[in-house]
């Protein structure tokens, strides 16, 4: 292998290929990164056996070859290099690099160590615009719950349809839901005959905020039974820059929609900031359960906080609302309604009660794409 790149373009890969890898002491393949040369590109690849991720680069290549060296010191290595073009060679499984006055050996290992990355088929794909998609995901990304004995419940369902996507995520105490829109989202999703889903792992979720958060354009999506291949685009040449590859959670995704009260009893639109900073001042007296005691009363037009510890003490207060319907006491864990409120970004947010034991729904005034549901907690 000979070829010849910018110092800035490899760190720019190594920064986003790097996250991936698991730091593994049983399995030290894992802990490198895959130097690929083909023709005119240098793939970097990186794995942690359930998440693969690859990124391509424009070169100037001589010889075509591949090697793995560790992953964090190139990292590091790369990052203190001057901006610079660079010289890779490889030789006997040796990285050389030459930039500027440096130059260093660096001992890798065989590629055909290097585990296999899946390939997924492009035949059941749809492209989605990159900055509406993981601005949906990062709504839900922190509500999953990791659980052995419900896989299911661990990941982010999605749920492809020819005109809308749904985002969904639950810890089986809350519940998270964004729904896109075709034409905002989506470049071809009307090419899907009825709907699809799956079930993406929560780490797979947080690498695509990450990875495809802060860039344009559209992320195509291809998926198979087992697998699922998140890719964007190079903007000089219509060749892949990066691909994210991860496994599918297997089984069935609750029937969330049953849980999502039809109806409200009581709703009362408050500021959101106010209701936040209420949260915070209760939860600073509540007890071991976290529990906050809400009193709205329609008459008053507001609703009423109360919160006590036996070890500190207690407080109370009250914030003025628009309120309908009728009168209600219901207690919540304030850390479950502290987290639903922070991701809603309007300033007023609508919250609908069905009864004391049922759940209620958080929703930004305004936006009707988005929905947090919050099961209280019961009376002894």
């Amino acid at each position: 292998m000979k070829l010849f790149i910018l110092q800035e373009k490899l760190k720019e890969g190594l920064r986003t290929i790097e996250r991936i890898s698991p730091r593994s002491f049983t399995l030290p393949v894992l802990n490198t990164a895959l130097l690929s040369a083909r023709k005119n590109f240098l793939n970097l690849s990186a794995t942690d056996l359930e998440i693969g991720i690859k990124w391509w680069a424009l070169a100037k290549v001589e010889e075509e070859g591949d090697i793995a060296v560790s992953i964090s010191l190139l990292s590091n290595f790369f990052s203190l290099l001057p901006n610079k073009q660079t010289t890779l060679r490889e030789k006997d499984n040796v990285l050389s690099v030459e930039c500027e006055n440096h130059k260093t050996q660096i001992k890798g290992i065989s590629p055909e160590d290097f585990p296999i990355i899946p390939t997924v088929p492009g035949g059941n794909s749809v492209e989605i615009e990159a900055s509406s998609f993981c601005q949906g995901l990062e709504q839900i990304v922190d509500i999953p719950a990791q659980s052995q004995t419900r896989p299911e419940i661990s990941g982010v369902f999605l749920s492809l349809q020819k005109d809308l996507i749904k985002m969904v995520a639950t810890d089986s105490f809350r519940l998270g839901e964004k729904t896109l829109l075709f034409g905002k989202t989506a470049a071809s999703l009307e090419r899907l005959g009825e709907e699809v889903s799956f079930i993406i792992p929560q780490k797979t979720a947080k690498e695509i905020i990450n990875v495809f958060g802060q860039k344009g354009g559209n992320i195509k999506i291809c998926f198979s039974p087992n697998q699922i291949l998140f890719e964007r685009q190079m903007a000089e040449t219509p060749h892949p820059e990066i691909q994210i590859v991860s496994r599918l959670i297997e089984g069935e995704y609750p029937a969330y929609q049953e849980i999502i009260p039809k109806k409200y009893e009581t709703q009362i639109v408050l500021d959101r900031n106010e209701f936040l900073n209420q949260l915070r001042i209760s939860s600073l007296f509540s007890g071991k359960i976290n529990e906050i005691k809400l009193k709205v009363d329609p008459k008053k037009s507001g609703v009423e906080f109360f919160s006590q510890n036996p070890d500190i003490g207690e407080h109370r207060s009250f914030l003025e609302g628009k309120t309908k319907g009728e009168a209600l006491e219901i207690s919540f864990n304030h850390r479950f309604l502290i987290s639903g409120l922070s991701i809603i970004k309007s300033q007023e947010v609508s919250f609908e009660l069905s009864k004391e034991e049922g759940p209620a729904v958080l929703k930004p005034v305004g936006d009707q794409s988005y929905l947090y549901v919050v099961m209280p907690i019961k009376a002894g």
